[in-house]
């Protein structure tokens, strides 16, 4: 959120210019974890929940080519990959790369918008004017190296008259990729692509398009505007049209505006007990209202997230007729919401937001005392099943999750790919754990693939420990050794 009192920075694109830049690292956590353990570069890598319940948040390229895949449950990866590593994600080596990368891309221009830990617009018009596709090439060029260089790590960056244009691109030949788009050339790029690379089209979106002719951008381009609001509503419509016809005035700001605060769990076995996860609703809305209060905002829309057992998920909205912060308030509307849904069959996640955010709270004073307000079920906002399957982008992280957000560990104690030190043989990160040992390998970003040992998993020499320091000096020579050297 930017500062009180203090609106972001944000600029309409030139759309007679490809200054539009989209920044994407590639097969960002994986690439992280081969880059500090040398052992596993080269070799398939997943990072995600590591348990039977678990979610993959990132597969590297070398798991990729076996069919796995963000947002696909850890077990049926394992099926697909079984010689992978299966890692459970080091969030703070990942923040610490991404903040390297953002600091580069900030050097650029002022106008910097990220997305996740690992995607960012950038407006390169903010700090040059009238530059042409062979400067901007050059530009993006000169920051790929930069953050080669400083960071051990390959983006992928694509370059257009927009965003829409820019992320389309950066997509095309990943990884370690630049593609830049001239405006004259964007719709020649766009008409052949499926309509599901628009934003905006999920899988129901996608399969009514399909069904009706609508193939291809260029299909849905030359669509009639009437056919496709009856079809599909003004908005969504008028808004997909307009993407096809590479219409997208959507600024790059500077700082994102948070428009919802949320937090969720995944369970290790599915819940049934209603009582049970009425309990766990209110721990969840307790944790929103605090990074609410926190973040010094407040909200008017309550949503209930359920995914259940076969892995459908609902979405269970109220709008309340005022702006709140309140534990009490949220925890009391999303347990309503939650009466409303069948859990007979089993939720794995259960997740509480509010959106529609402000920063003044304008809360019923009495609600803290008194409950919700007293209205028709659903309030005036109803409740609405989502309308398309939830998608999980690689490098979102889930905010306010489980111990892990992409699902349970394997089991608590140690978890794979987390870094530790042995007061005997050094540093080094966990392989794995069970029946009471624990093996790790010894190695880090600028060592030969180590030695494993094993040992009890209470050692009282074995330490967590943080993440190794990686040092682009020492990284920039093991590239030049010759082949055979140390890498």
């Amino acid at each position: 959120m930017p500062p009180s009192g203090a609106p972001p920075v944000r600029s309409r694109p030139d759309p007679t210019r490809p200054a539009v830049l989209h920044l994407d690292l590639d097969a960002f956590f994986a690439a992280v974890e081969q880059r500090d353990k040398p052992s596993l570069r080269g070799r398939p890598v997943v990072v995600g929940g590591t348990g039977g319940r678990g979610v993959v948040a990132t597969a590297s390229y070398e798991a990729r080519v076996f069919g796995v895949g963000s947002a696909m449950p850890t077990a049926q990866a394992r099926r697909a990959c079984p010689n992978a590593a299966y890692l459970a994600g080091r969030f703070s080596a990942y923040r610490a790369v991404s903040e390297q990368v953002m600091a580069l891309a900030r050097e650029l221009s002022p106008l910097v918008e990220p997305v996740s830990m690992d995607e960012a617009y950038v407006d390169l018009s903010a700090a040059s004017e009238g530059l042409d596709a062979a400067a901007v090439a050059q530009v993006a060029e000169g920051f790929r190296a930069a953050v080669r260089a400083r960071t051990g790590l390959t983006v992928s960056v694509g370059a257009g008259p927009s965003k829409l244009v820019a992320k389309i691109a950066s997509d095309l030949r990943k990884p370690d990729a630049l593609v830049v788009v001239p405006p004259e050339e964007q719709h020649e790029l766009l008409a052949p692509l499926s309509v599901r690379r628009l934003p905006g089209v999920g899988a129901v979106t996608g399969d009514r398009l399909v069904r009706s002719g609508l193939r291809t951008v260029g299909d849905l381009a030359a669509a009639d505007e009437g056919e496709l609001v009856r079809m599909l509503g003004r908005a969504h419509g008028t808004g997909l049209l307009a993407f096809a016809r590479g219409v997208d005035p959507r600024p790059v700001v500077s700082e994102r505006e948070a428009k919802s605060v949320s937090a969720e769990q995944t369970f290790a076995t599915d819940l049934t007990d209603r009582r049970d996860l009425a309990e766990r609703t209110r721990r969840t809305a307790e944790r929103v209202a605090s990074r609410l209060v926190a973040a010094g905002v407040s909200g008017r829309t309550v949503t209930l997230k359920v995914r259940r057992y076969d892995f459908s998920t609902l979405n269970r909205s109220r709008t309340l007729p005022h702006a709140t912060s309140s534990a009490r308030e949220i925890a009391a509307h999303a347990a309503e919401l939650l009466e409303g849904v069948d859990v007979v069959d089993g939720v794995r996640l259960l997740g509480v937001g509010v959106s529609g955010l402000s920063e003044f709270a304008q809360t019923d004073l009495l609600a803290d005392l008194l409950g919700p307000a007293d209205e028709p079920a659903g309030g005036p906002g109803g409740e609405e099943p989502a309308h398309e399957p939830a998608q999980e982008q690689e490098g979102a992280v889930v905010p306010g999750g489980s111990a892990h957000p992409y699902g349970p560990p394997a089991r608590p104690g140690w978890l794979p790919g987390q870094d530790v030190e042995h007061a005997e043989h050094g540093p080094g990160w966990v392989q794995g754990s069970g029946v009471g040992r624990v093996t790790v390998r010894f190695e880090g970003p600028h060592t030969p693939p180590g030695r494993i040992r094993t040992f009890r998993d209470d050692d009282p020499d074995l330490v967590p420990a943080d993440p190794p320091v990686f040092d682009p000096q020492r990284w920039a020579a093991q590239r030049d050794e010759p082949s055979g050297a140390a890498s």
